[in-house]
Protein backbone atom coordinates (compact mmCIF):
# COMPACT_ATOMS: atom_id res chain seq x y z
CA UNK A 1 0.00 0.00 0.00
CA UNK A 2 2.73 2.65 0.85
CA UNK A 3 4.13 2.39 -2.78
CA UNK A 4 0.66 3.46 -4.23
CA UNK A 5 1.01 7.00 -2.17
CA UNK A 6 4.37 7.95 -3.81
CA UNK A 7 3.40 7.14 -7.06
CA UNK A 8 0.75 7.49 -9.32
CA UNK A 9 0.23 6.48 -12.89
CA UNK A 10 -3.37 7.59 -14.99
CA UNK A 11 -4.77 5.52 -17.56
CA UNK A 12 -4.52 8.42 -19.28
CA UNK A 13 -4.13 12.30 -19.31
CA UNK A 14 -4.16 15.09 -21.76
CA UNK A 15 -1.30 16.51 -22.67
CA UNK A 16 -1.90 20.17 -22.73
CA UNK A 17 -0.12 23.37 -21.95
CA UNK A 18 0.27 27.26 -22.39
CA UNK A 19 -0.08 27.05 -26.05
CA UNK A 20 -3.87 25.88 -25.20
CA UNK A 21 -4.49 28.45 -22.55
CA UNK A 22 -3.63 31.05 -24.68
CA UNK A 23 -5.43 30.26 -27.83
CA UNK A 24 -8.86 30.06 -25.51
CA UNK A 25 -8.48 33.83 -24.81
CA UNK A 26 -8.82 34.36 -28.50
CA UNK A 27 -12.87 33.26 -28.63
CA UNK A 28 -13.45 34.62 -25.26
CA UNK A 29 -12.31 37.85 -26.15
CA UNK A 30 -13.79 37.73 -29.14
CA UNK A 31 -16.94 37.26 -28.19
CA UNK A 32 -17.62 34.39 -30.53
CA UNK A 33 -17.94 30.98 -28.91
CA UNK A 34 -20.37 29.17 -30.62
CA UNK A 35 -19.38 27.12 -33.69
CA UNK A 36 -17.22 29.62 -35.46
CA UNK A 37 -13.89 30.48 -37.54
CA UNK A 38 -11.70 28.20 -35.15
CA UNK A 39 -14.15 25.51 -35.85
CA UNK A 40 -13.58 25.85 -39.47
CA UNK A 41 -9.54 26.28 -39.33
CA UNK A 42 -9.84 22.63 -37.22
CA UNK A 43 -11.90 21.42 -39.57
CA UNK A 44 -9.67 22.30 -42.27
CA UNK A 45 -6.68 21.17 -40.41
CA UNK A 46 -8.45 17.87 -40.08
CA UNK A 47 -9.02 17.15 -43.60
CA UNK A 48 -5.44 18.13 -44.51
CA UNK A 49 -4.04 15.66 -42.03
CA UNK A 50 -6.55 13.27 -42.77
CA UNK A 51 -6.41 13.20 -46.81
CA UNK A 52 -9.96 14.10 -47.26
CA UNK A 53 -11.84 16.91 -48.94
CA UNK A 54 -14.36 16.95 -45.91
CA UNK A 55 -13.80 17.54 -41.81
CA UNK A 56 -17.23 18.30 -40.39
CA UNK A 57 -16.67 19.09 -36.38
CA UNK A 58 -19.44 17.68 -34.05
CA UNK A 59 -19.73 17.61 -30.25
CA UNK A 60 -18.88 13.76 -29.83
CA UNK A 61 -17.85 10.94 -31.66
CA UNK A 62 -21.20 9.31 -30.75
CA UNK A 63 -23.37 11.98 -32.76
CA UNK A 64 -20.55 11.82 -35.12
CA UNK A 65 -22.24 8.04 -35.35
CA UNK A 66 -25.54 9.09 -35.57
CA UNK A 67 -25.60 11.84 -38.21
CA UNK A 68 -23.51 9.46 -40.54
CA UNK A 69 -26.00 6.85 -40.52
CA UNK A 70 -28.66 8.96 -41.08
CA UNK A 71 -26.74 11.30 -44.08
CA UNK A 72 -26.58 7.57 -45.41
CA UNK A 73 -30.03 6.87 -45.25
CA UNK A 74 -30.50 4.26 -42.32
CA UNK A 75 -33.68 3.68 -40.86
CA UNK A 76 -36.00 1.74 -39.47
CA UNK A 77 -35.76 -1.95 -40.99
CA UNK A 78 -32.25 -1.79 -42.05
CA UNK A 79 -29.64 -3.58 -40.74
CA UNK A 80 -26.10 -2.55 -39.67
CA UNK A 81 -23.19 -4.78 -39.19
CA UNK A 82 -21.45 -3.56 -35.87
CA UNK A 83 -18.47 -5.49 -34.28
CA UNK A 84 -19.24 -7.58 -30.71
CA UNK A 85 -16.69 -5.93 -28.84
CA UNK A 86 -16.47 -1.93 -29.51
CA UNK A 87 -17.51 0.75 -27.11
CA UNK A 88 -21.76 0.97 -26.42
CA UNK A 89 -21.88 3.98 -28.62
CA UNK A 90 -20.91 2.17 -31.51
CA UNK A 91 -24.32 -0.13 -31.57
CA UNK A 92 -26.24 2.72 -30.01
CA UNK A 93 -25.89 4.96 -33.07
CA UNK A 94 -27.88 2.27 -35.49
CA UNK A 95 -30.81 2.11 -32.42
CA UNK A 96 -31.04 5.82 -32.57
CA UNK A 97 -31.81 5.50 -36.42
CA UNK A 98 -34.55 2.64 -35.23
CA UNK A 99 -32.12 0.48 -37.36
CA UNK A 100 -30.77 -2.87 -35.79
CA UNK A 101 -27.46 -3.47 -34.93
CA UNK A 102 -25.88 -6.68 -36.05
CA UNK A 103 -23.21 -8.04 -34.34
CA UNK A 104 -20.69 -9.79 -35.68
CA UNK A 105 -17.23 -11.60 -33.62
CA UNK A 106 -13.78 -10.16 -33.31
CA UNK A 107 -10.56 -11.34 -34.53
CA UNK A 108 -8.67 -11.74 -31.13
CA UNK A 109 -5.41 -10.95 -32.36
CA UNK A 110 -6.36 -7.69 -33.62
CA UNK A 111 -9.56 -6.80 -31.26
CA UNK A 112 -11.25 -5.55 -34.74
CA UNK A 113 -14.00 -6.84 -36.81
CA UNK A 114 -13.15 -10.40 -37.88
CA UNK A 115 -13.76 -10.22 -41.98
CA UNK A 116 -14.43 -14.13 -42.35
CA UNK A 117 -17.46 -13.68 -40.32
CA UNK A 118 -19.21 -10.46 -41.84
CA UNK A 119 -20.54 -12.82 -45.03
CA UNK A 120 -23.02 -15.41 -43.00
CA UNK A 121 -24.94 -12.18 -40.93
CA UNK A 122 -25.89 -10.30 -44.77
CA UNK A 123 -29.79 -10.27 -45.22
CA UNK A 124 -31.72 -7.71 -47.61
CA UNK A 125 -31.62 -5.81 -44.82
CA UNK A 126 -27.96 -5.03 -44.39
CA UNK A 127 -27.11 -1.50 -45.24
CA UNK A 128 -24.62 -0.54 -43.89
CA UNK A 129 -21.23 -1.50 -41.12
CA UNK A 130 -19.16 0.03 -38.81
CA UNK A 131 -15.47 -1.47 -38.90
CA UNK A 132 -13.82 -0.29 -35.33
CA UNK A 133 -10.48 0.74 -35.44
CA UNK A 134 -10.31 -0.51 -31.89
CA UNK A 135 -7.37 1.24 -29.66
CA UNK A 136 -5.98 2.75 -32.63
CA UNK A 137 -5.20 -0.34 -35.25
CA UNK A 138 -7.14 0.32 -38.58
CA UNK A 139 -9.90 -2.40 -39.19
CA UNK A 140 -8.98 -3.35 -42.45
CA UNK A 141 -11.75 -1.35 -44.64
CA UNK A 142 -9.62 -2.03 -48.21
CA UNK A 143 -10.83 -5.56 -47.71
CA UNK A 144 -14.39 -5.08 -46.50
CA UNK A 145 -15.09 -2.70 -49.43
CA UNK A 146 -13.32 -5.12 -51.85
CA UNK A 147 -15.41 -8.07 -50.20
CA UNK A 148 -18.77 -5.79 -49.87
CA UNK A 149 -18.96 -3.64 -52.48
CA UNK A 150 -22.67 -2.48 -51.79
CA UNK A 151 -22.25 -2.00 -48.48
CA UNK A 152 -22.09 1.48 -46.75
CA UNK A 153 -18.80 1.81 -44.61
CA UNK A 154 -18.71 4.19 -41.10
CA UNK A 155 -15.24 4.01 -39.78
CA UNK A 156 -15.61 4.04 -36.04
CA UNK A 157 -12.08 5.76 -35.86
CA UNK A 158 -12.90 7.22 -32.33
CA UNK A 159 -9.51 6.22 -31.41
CA UNK A 160 -7.66 6.37 -35.03
CA UNK A 161 -6.76 10.05 -35.21
CA UNK A 162 -3.38 10.18 -37.29
CA UNK A 163 -3.53 6.37 -37.69
CA UNK A 164 -3.77 4.58 -40.93
CA UNK A 165 -2.56 1.94 -43.54
CA UNK A 166 0.18 2.05 -45.66
CA UNK A 167 -0.59 5.76 -47.05
CA UNK A 168 -4.27 5.57 -46.64
CA UNK A 169 -4.82 7.51 -42.94
CA UNK A 170 -8.26 6.59 -41.05
CA UNK A 171 -11.36 8.14 -42.18
CA UNK A 172 -10.21 8.09 -45.42
CA UNK A 173 -11.37 4.61 -45.74
CA UNK A 174 -14.88 4.68 -45.75
CA UNK A 175 -17.65 6.35 -47.00
CA UNK A 176 -17.89 8.43 -43.60
CA UNK A 177 -15.14 8.15 -40.51
CA UNK A 178 -16.07 9.35 -36.93
CA UNK A 179 -13.47 10.35 -34.43
CA UNK A 180 -13.44 11.30 -30.43
CA UNK A 181 -11.60 14.24 -29.17
CA UNK A 182 -12.52 12.73 -25.53
CA UNK A 183 -9.89 12.98 -22.83
CA UNK A 184 -8.37 9.71 -23.55
CA UNK A 185 -7.92 10.28 -26.79
CA UNK A 186 -4.83 11.18 -28.11
CA UNK A 187 -5.57 14.86 -29.32
CA UNK A 188 -8.73 16.09 -27.17
CA UNK A 189 -11.01 18.80 -26.95
CA UNK A 190 -12.68 18.10 -23.73
CA UNK A 191 -15.44 16.43 -25.83
CA UNK A 192 -15.84 16.70 -29.19
CA UNK A 193 -15.98 14.52 -32.95
CA UNK A 194 -15.19 15.11 -36.17
CA UNK A 195 -16.97 13.39 -39.78
CA UNK A 196 -15.05 12.96 -42.51
CA UNK A 197 -15.52 12.45 -46.39
CA UNK A 198 -14.83 12.65 -49.54
CA UNK A 199 -18.35 13.11 -50.80
CA UNK A 200 -19.58 16.05 -51.44
CA UNK A 201 -23.19 15.30 -51.15
CA UNK A 202 -22.74 13.62 -48.27
CA UNK A 203 -20.69 16.30 -46.38
CA UNK A 204 -23.33 19.12 -47.36
CA UNK A 205 -26.05 16.48 -45.63
CA UNK A 206 -23.68 16.27 -42.37
CA UNK A 207 -23.16 19.75 -42.21
CA UNK A 208 -26.65 20.67 -41.98
CA UNK A 209 -27.55 18.20 -39.52
CA UNK A 210 -25.41 19.13 -37.09
CA UNK A 211 -27.17 22.61 -37.18
CA UNK A 212 -30.72 21.42 -36.97
CA UNK A 213 -30.98 21.45 -40.40
CA UNK A 214 -30.57 24.68 -41.47
CA UNK A 215 -29.32 26.22 -44.63
CA UNK A 216 -26.36 27.66 -43.48
CA UNK A 217 -24.99 28.19 -40.58
CA UNK A 218 -25.11 30.98 -37.58
CA UNK A 219 -21.53 32.63 -38.31
CA UNK A 220 -22.64 32.44 -42.05
CA UNK A 221 -25.61 34.40 -41.25
CA UNK A 222 -24.46 37.00 -38.75
CA UNK A 223 -21.24 37.73 -41.07
CA UNK A 224 -23.64 38.40 -44.08
CA UNK A 225 -25.21 41.13 -45.54
CA UNK A 226 -28.14 40.27 -44.12
CA UNK A 227 -28.09 38.70 -40.60
CA UNK A 228 -31.44 39.23 -39.01
CA UNK A 229 -33.16 36.71 -41.85
CA UNK A 230 -33.50 33.23 -40.89
CA UNK A 231 -32.18 30.64 -42.50
CA UNK A 232 -34.06 27.87 -44.29
CA UNK A 233 -34.99 24.41 -42.74
CA UNK A 234 -35.71 22.21 -44.85
CA UNK A 235 -35.09 18.87 -42.88
CA UNK A 236 -34.64 17.90 -39.56
CA UNK A 237 -31.31 18.31 -38.04
CA UNK A 238 -29.80 18.40 -34.62
CA UNK A 239 -27.41 20.59 -32.38
CA UNK A 240 -24.27 17.95 -32.41
CA UNK A 241 -22.38 21.35 -32.85
CA UNK A 242 -18.76 22.17 -31.35
CA UNK A 243 -18.04 25.42 -29.48
CA UNK A 244 -14.98 27.45 -30.98
CA UNK A 245 -13.55 26.74 -27.70
CA UNK A 246 -12.94 23.20 -28.44
CA UNK A 247 -11.99 24.45 -31.79
CA UNK A 248 -9.42 26.67 -30.61
CA UNK A 249 -8.21 24.12 -28.42
CA UNK A 250 -8.02 21.54 -31.21
CA UNK A 251 -6.29 23.83 -33.71
CA UNK A 252 -3.15 23.34 -31.56
CA UNK A 253 -3.92 19.77 -30.42
CA UNK A 254 -3.86 18.69 -33.67
CA UNK A 255 -0.23 20.36 -35.09
CA UNK A 256 0.84 18.05 -31.84
CA UNK A 257 -0.88 15.12 -33.45
CA UNK A 258 1.94 13.37 -34.75
CA UNK A 259 4.44 13.79 -32.29
CA UNK A 260 2.63 12.49 -29.40
CA UNK A 261 1.57 9.54 -31.96
CA UNK A 262 5.41 9.07 -32.57
CA UNK A 263 6.42 9.29 -28.72
CA UNK A 264 3.53 6.83 -27.71
CA UNK A 265 4.87 4.26 -30.31
CA UNK A 266 8.35 4.63 -28.86
CA UNK A 267 7.32 3.63 -25.88
CA UNK A 268 4.38 0.99 -27.08
CA UNK A 269 7.46 -1.00 -28.34
CA UNK A 270 9.32 -0.45 -25.27
CA UNK A 271 6.28 -2.01 -23.65
CA UNK A 272 6.10 -5.04 -26.60
CA UNK A 273 9.91 -5.64 -26.34
CA UNK A 274 9.91 -6.58 -22.57
CA UNK A 275 6.14 -7.58 -21.89
CA UNK A 276 6.22 -9.98 -24.90
CA UNK A 277 8.43 -12.08 -22.84
CA UNK A 278 5.88 -13.20 -20.36
CA UNK A 279 4.37 -15.87 -21.66
CA UNK A 280 0.58 -15.13 -20.07
CA UNK A 281 0.38 -12.07 -21.82
CA UNK A 282 0.07 -11.26 -25.57
CA UNK A 283 0.99 -7.55 -26.58
CA UNK A 284 -0.45 -5.56 -29.09
CA UNK A 285 -0.63 -6.83 -33.28
CA UNK A 286 0.20 -4.71 -35.76
CA UNK A 287 -0.36 -5.91 -39.25
CA UNK A 288 2.30 -5.13 -42.29
CA UNK A 289 1.98 -1.81 -43.56
CA UNK A 290 -0.39 -0.34 -40.91
CA UNK A 291 0.51 3.11 -38.55
CA UNK A 292 -1.20 2.30 -35.06
CA UNK A 293 -2.74 5.71 -33.54
CA UNK A 294 -1.97 4.32 -29.73
CA UNK A 295 -5.00 5.60 -28.27
CA UNK A 296 -4.46 2.57 -25.79
CA UNK A 297 -2.05 -0.62 -25.30
CA UNK A 298 -4.52 -3.33 -24.45
CA UNK A 299 -2.90 -6.63 -23.42
CA UNK A 300 -4.85 -9.81 -23.41
CA UNK A 301 -4.08 -11.96 -20.46
CA UNK A 302 -4.23 -15.69 -20.49
CA UNK A 303 -5.88 -16.76 -17.68
CA UNK A 304 -5.08 -20.56 -18.05
CA UNK A 305 -1.09 -19.73 -17.33
CA UNK A 306 -1.60 -16.11 -15.24
CA UNK A 307 -0.42 -16.38 -12.22
CA UNK A 308 -4.02 -14.23 -11.12
CA UNK A 309 -7.48 -13.37 -13.26
CA UNK A 310 -7.91 -10.12 -15.11
CA UNK A 311 -9.36 -8.33 -12.18
CA UNK A 312 -7.20 -9.76 -9.70
CA UNK A 313 -4.18 -8.64 -11.99
CA UNK A 314 -5.85 -4.72 -11.97
CA UNK A 315 -6.47 -5.05 -8.39
CA UNK A 316 -2.68 -5.92 -7.60
CA UNK A 317 -1.42 -2.98 -10.22
CA UNK A 318 -3.65 -0.63 -8.55
CA UNK A 319 -1.76 -0.98 -5.47
CA UNK A 320 1.71 -0.71 -7.46
CA UNK A 321 0.04 3.20 -8.27
CA UNK A 322 -0.90 1.73 -11.83
CA UNK A 323 -4.05 2.47 -13.05
CA UNK A 324 -5.54 0.52 -15.59
CA UNK A 325 -9.13 -0.16 -17.42
CA UNK A 326 -10.43 -3.39 -19.53
CA UNK A 327 -10.08 -3.09 -23.16
CA UNK A 328 -13.68 -2.18 -23.21
CA UNK A 329 -16.85 -4.05 -23.08
CA UNK A 330 -18.63 -6.49 -25.50
CA UNK A 331 -21.61 -5.09 -26.26
CA UNK A 332 -23.65 -8.61 -26.01
CA UNK A 333 -22.60 -8.95 -22.42
CA UNK A 334 -24.39 -5.55 -21.14
CA UNK A 335 -27.70 -5.73 -19.83
CA UNK A 336 -29.23 -3.89 -21.94
CA UNK A 337 -28.58 -5.80 -24.94
CA UNK A 338 -28.86 -9.19 -23.39
CA UNK A 339 -32.46 -7.91 -22.74
CA UNK A 340 -33.67 -6.36 -25.95
CA UNK A 341 -32.07 -9.42 -28.26
CA UNK A 342 -31.64 -12.32 -25.89
CA UNK A 343 -27.75 -12.57 -26.62
CA UNK A 344 -25.62 -15.68 -24.38
CA UNK A 345 -22.50 -14.76 -23.12
CA UNK A 346 -20.91 -17.54 -25.74
CA UNK A 347 -22.55 -16.19 -28.82
CA UNK A 348 -19.31 -14.56 -29.47
CA UNK A 349 -16.57 -16.27 -27.50
CA UNK A 350 -13.37 -13.89 -29.22
CA UNK A 351 -15.70 -10.68 -28.12
CA UNK A 352 -16.41 -12.55 -24.46
CA UNK A 353 -12.57 -13.09 -24.12
CA UNK A 354 -11.54 -9.44 -24.93
CA UNK A 355 -14.10 -8.71 -22.45
CA UNK A 356 -12.80 -11.08 -19.54
CA UNK A 357 -9.13 -11.23 -20.27
CA UNK A 358 -7.84 -7.46 -21.91
CA UNK A 359 -6.66 -4.77 -19.85
CA UNK A 360 -5.52 -1.43 -21.08
CA UNK A 361 -2.11 -0.29 -19.37
CA UNK A 362 -0.47 3.27 -18.95
CA UNK A 363 -0.02 4.97 -22.14
CA UNK A 364 0.32 8.52 -22.73
CA UNK A 365 2.51 11.97 -23.07
CA UNK A 366 2.63 12.69 -19.52
CA UNK A 367 4.23 9.41 -18.43
CA UNK A 368 8.13 9.64 -17.86
CA UNK A 369 10.31 6.85 -18.38
CA UNK A 370 10.48 5.98 -14.85
CA UNK A 371 6.58 5.05 -15.01
CA UNK A 372 6.80 3.06 -17.90
CA UNK A 373 10.02 0.90 -15.98
CA UNK A 374 7.44 0.90 -13.02
CA UNK A 375 4.75 -0.49 -15.28
CA UNK A 376 7.11 -3.24 -16.85
CA UNK A 377 8.72 -4.08 -13.03
CA UNK A 378 5.69 -4.58 -11.88
CA UNK A 379 4.37 -6.99 -14.40
CA UNK A 380 8.10 -8.99 -14.24
CA UNK A 381 7.21 -9.69 -10.77
CA UNK A 382 4.69 -11.75 -11.64
CA UNK A 383 5.96 -13.65 -13.71
CA UNK A 384 6.12 -17.53 -14.35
Amino acid sequence: MQESKTRSIPISLPSMGQEEWEILKKPIESGWITQGPFVAEFERLFAVRHNVKHAIAVSNCTTALHLALLALGIGEGDEVIVPAFTWVATANAVLYCRAKPILVDIDISTFNIDINKIEKVITPQTKAIIPVHLFGLCADVPAIRNKFPWLKVVEDGACAAGAGINSLPAGSLGHIGCFSFHPRKSVTTGEGGMLTTNDDELAEKLNRLRNHGASVSEEQRHKGPRPYILPAFEIVGYNYRMTDLQGAVGVVQLKKLDAFIEERNYWATYYTENLSKIKWLKTPYIPEGYKHGWQSYVLLIDEAKSPMKRNELMEYLQQKGISTRPGTHAVHMLDVYKRMFGYCEDDFPNAKTANNCSIAIPLHNRMTKEDYEHVVESFISLKK
